[in-house]
């Protein structure tokens, strides 16, 4: 069985371990993430069942739209985690984790939403909305 993938917060007071492969990561560029982290989110994904947190207790989750939460730590506000209401899947954010060289991009979403003071200059697929939503790249 492969290592798993560990990552903390900014001051360590939560700690994870993420078991099994991670998702590509997804570049997420709609006005929420914008504004909770200042810039764009970049996060990865795992299933429910394949993530172990320590320091739970200062996890704070936010639920910004009727969709999903977003999770923080409650001492150093460092944004971890995304999770939707309905699916067994979490985002973690992907600098959150200690060794991040196994992570590859993947997409961009909500790129209708991006801001206006930078270019996205890569070759990933980019889309409108959602990848799950809105299948069409932008052309």
């Amino acid at each position: 069985m492969s290592q798993p993938h560990q990552g903390a917060c900014l001051c360590g007071t939560i700690r994870f371990k993420a078991h099994g492969e991670l998702r590509g990561v997804i570049y997420c560029h709609c006005t929420q993430c914008r504004k909770q982290s200042g810039h764009y989110y970049a996060a990865t994904n795992v299933a429910d069942d394949r993530i172990e947190v320590e320091g739970g207790e200062h996890l704070t989750w936010y639920a910004a739209s009727d969709l999903a939460r977003r999770g923080f730590c409650s001492r150093c506000g460092s944004v971890m985690f995304w999770k939707p209401n309905d699916m067994p899947y979490v985002s973690i954010m992907a600098g959150a984790f200690e060794e991040s060289s196994s992570l590859t991009g993947l997409c961009h979403i909500f790129v209708a939403e991006k801001g206006a003071y930078y270019d996205i200059d890569d070759e990933l697929p980019q889309f409108e909305g959602s990848s799950q939503t809105t299948r069409l790249p932008v052309s």
